[in-house]
């Protein structure tokens, strides 16, 4: 029955048989869907994993409102390139290519340092020294032979003292130089507020922005593609106009937002047998605005 389904993509057409719980479960899972401004950062990342090791690294920064797809650009950046686990003990350490950390909140440079060493998998003692953590972590990453370091939640580095946020954007000026590796940081503007206040951080991060979406052709090939993935027995039509405003509309332009709203929709059309995304789909499913969600009353 899977060629009656002509709007989903080949690879989906086999799932629009299944019965309702197998396909909301499909519908909800993570998935990556490629579109021209996440490929960009992608072949952005790749160009700096090759870079040649010199005194002066590029860096890059990526920088965007909250849930527009940061995080999951470069942890599909990750994914690509894989620790190789180590083999017998004579083969040496695991090789990990991109090594991908979280800014701590509240941070200072012994949890940065302690961030660094959790994501390599080296336990320590909350009561190590910093210098201890620090020798550890540079000597793990050569080890290892990181060849890029990406930071997420870049901006968490702003909860820290005005000397926490001095004393660890100097630590990560040195460590660029140290191991002669790109950094990529990730965050909201305020990532960027925090880089720029350093003279010479702000002349090594190159910014990459990643805008909130408007109703453009990227953006009803967003809406095209997920349609094609949603195994849904009907066609939704969510490029037509009227519709795709009214999506964009409730999710103020936030990429997550747009496909959580299209999620639900989804779900809610499989509950309710209609198999489509209508705009009743969409009023139905009890999605809240971004904005409508930090003044609800408690």
């Amino acid at each position: 029955m899977s060629d009656q389904y002509p709007h989903l993509h080949p690879s989906t057409r086999q799932f629009a048989d299944e019965d309702a719980q197998s396909r909301i479960r499909r519908i909800r899972t993570d998935r990556w869907i490629g579109y021209a401004r996440a490929e960009a950062v992608l072949a952005a990342l790749e160009d700096l994993l090759t870079f040649p090791k010199r005194m002066r690294m590029p860096n890059l920064l990526l920088v965007g409102p909250t849930n527009n797809g940061k995080t999951m650009i470069v942890e599909k950046f990750r994914r690509t390139h894989l620790a190789i686990a180590a083999g017998e003990p004579a083969e040496g350490a695991a090789l990990v290519p991109v090594l991908k950390v979280q800014m701590p909140s509240g941070p200072d440079e012994g949890r940065f340092f302690g961030a660094i060493l959790d994501a390599l998998g080296m336990p320590f003692s909350p009561r190590d020294r910093i210098a201890t953590k620090q020798d550890t972590a540079v000597r793990l990453m050569r080890a290892t032979k990181v060849r890029l370091l990406v930071i997420d939640e870049l901006h968490n580095l702003l909860s820290g003292t005005t000397m926490q946020q001095r004393r660890l954007l100097n630590v990560l000026r040195w460590l660029g130089n140290e191991l002669q590796i790109p950094l990529v940081g990730v965050g909201t503007a305020e990532a960027l507020r925090a880089i720029r206040s350093d003279d010479q951080l702000v002349n090594r991060f190159e910014p990459f922005p990643l805008p909130l979406w408007t109703d453009d052709d990227e953006y009803r090939r967003l809406l095209s593609t997920l349609e094609a993935v949603l195994p849904l027995r009907k066609p939704s039509h969510l490029t037509d106009p009227a519709m795709a405003a009214r999506i964009l509309s409730a999710a103020e332009g936030v990429l997550g937002e747009i496909i959580a709203i299209v999620i639900r929709a989804a779900v809610l059309a499989v509950d309710t047998g209609t198999e489509t995304i209508s705009a009743r789909m969409i009023e139905g499913a009890g999605f809240i605005r971004p904005s409508e969600r930090r003044r609800v009353a408690i």
